[in-house]
């Protein structure tokens, strides 16, 4: 193996992944364990991650499941201690669990779904990265990858909100990546576009909206969960070790369609 593949090397360096039992997660998290990871699969639902973790251990891959709602206190805290309990520390934090209840004018949304949206996709990531840290700062590093979307960097139609989370989620990974990098620990964000999973299920199950989505995309197309898994990779490794505070954007060139 020369330099820069070795660069890529994960190898005894442990991962938890939030929102994994699927979708976006589950494809990072593979490509997190590929690259020789011990990751952890995380979402709410036990029999879920479990289904994903003898998936991944019958190709030889290394992984637990740890069910989780990130909404609550008590099982973030679960799920770090577990992770430690049994790889000794935690290395990679992806922050990939998030939630969109709401389509529509912002002026038409309950109080009460702003305060949903916020404290998955803005809270729980704050203090899930804070209940890392102190494992991150004995091992003298660490990676926390915050998923946001390409929705933080540019309003859409009916996703206010959402969007307005995610925007927040940018910030608080800047401040991580500045307050932090004493400790070794790098923060950098992913803004994904349109992607093919459940989540976004209503976009790419509408073949009129599709069309027009992926007409005005250079890549006249709409991405696949896998590729989302390079780039975080890349800044989970050592590959970049020289990047934090960093913007993603994996949109097929959506910021800067016409």
């Amino acid at each position: 193996m020369n330099q820069i593949q070795s660069s890529f090397d994960l190898k005894d360096r442990t991962a938890i992944i939030t929102g994994s039992s699927k979708g976006i997660g589950k494809s990072i998290a593979k490509g997190l364990a590929e690259q020789g990871a011990n990751v952890v699969i995380s979402s709410r639902n036990q029999d879920s991650v479990d289904a994903v973790v003898s998936e991944f251990k019958k190709e030889g891959l290394t992984a637990i499941g740890i069910a989780c709602h990130i909404g609550n206190a008590e099982e973030r805290k679960n799920l770090v201690d577990k992770t430690i309990n049994h790889f000794g520390g935690i290395d990679i934090l992806v922050n990939n669990a998030a939630i969109n209840p709401v389509y529509g004018p912002i002026e038409n949304a309950e109080e009460t779904v702003f305060d949903k949206i916020m404290d998955i996709n803005v809270k729980a990531p704050w203090m899930l990265s804070n209940l890392v840290l102190p494992s991150m700062k004995d091992r003298k590093g660490g990676s926390i990858i915050n998923i946001a979307s390409v929705e933080a960097l540019h309003p859409g139609a009916g996703l206010g909100l959402y969007s307005t989370s995610k925007a927040a989620l940018v910030m608080l990974t800047k401040n991580q990546a500045k307050e932090w990098g004493q400790y070794g620990i790098r923060a950098n964000v992913v803004c994904p576009g349109l992607i093919k999973t459940k989540f976004s299920a209503a976009l790419w199950q509408n073949p009129k909206l599709l069309q027009k989505l992926e007409n005005t995309l250079p890549t006249s197309r709409m991405g696949m969960p896998d590729e989302m898994a390079g780039i975080a990779c890349l800044l989970a490794s050592d590959a970049g070790a020289y990047i934090t505070g960093s913007v993603y954007n994996a949109d097929g060139g959506y910021m800067i369609a016409g």
